[in-house]
């Protein structure tokens, strides 16, 4: 196996905890105070990741486009969580994780769009059966 999927896999699981483990933090509070709190704890173990794996050489290598898209990234970020945990707040688990896993049909589009990766029938597949279990699961 490939080590970016395994990589990949392991965020999976991450992941899918998240969205329990936040649920259960969020009781008697509310979703912006949660997700600050969890933001900040974030925040910490990333800023000890990356003091243990980043080479200070490294940090030299940054250019102003680095900055520019990973800035952009951090607001579509906040932007995802933000509503993320409004939504868990209120709603169940399963449909929320769902819902938010929809985005990986936004991003095989735009991966399509501009970074010009190719979308084969694997792929177009895939996201149909995603669409669907969209509609199979939000639809109550």
């Amino acid at each position: 196996m490939e080590r970016w999927v395994l990589y990949a896999i392991i965020s999976m699981l991450f992941a899918g905890f998240t969205s329990v483990v936040a649920k259960q933090g969020l009781a008697g509070i509310s979703a912006e105070l949660g997700l600050t709190v969890r933001t900040i704890f974030v925040c910490v173990f990333v800023l000890i990741f990356a003091a243990l794996t980043v080479a200070p050489a490294e940090i030299k290598s940054l250019q102003k486009v680095n900055y520019t898209w990973l800035a952009l990234s951090a607001i579509t970020t906040a932007g995802s969580w933000i509503f993320y945990y409004k939504a868990l707040k209120v709603g169940d688990v399963a449909t929320v994780a769902l819902i938010d896993k929809g985005s990986v049909v936004i991003a095989i589009l735009l991966a399509w769009w501009l970074l010009k990766e190719t979308i084969t029938l694997r792929i177009v597949l895939g996201t149909l059966l995603i669409v669907a279990g969209l509609f199979v699961i939000a639809k109550k």
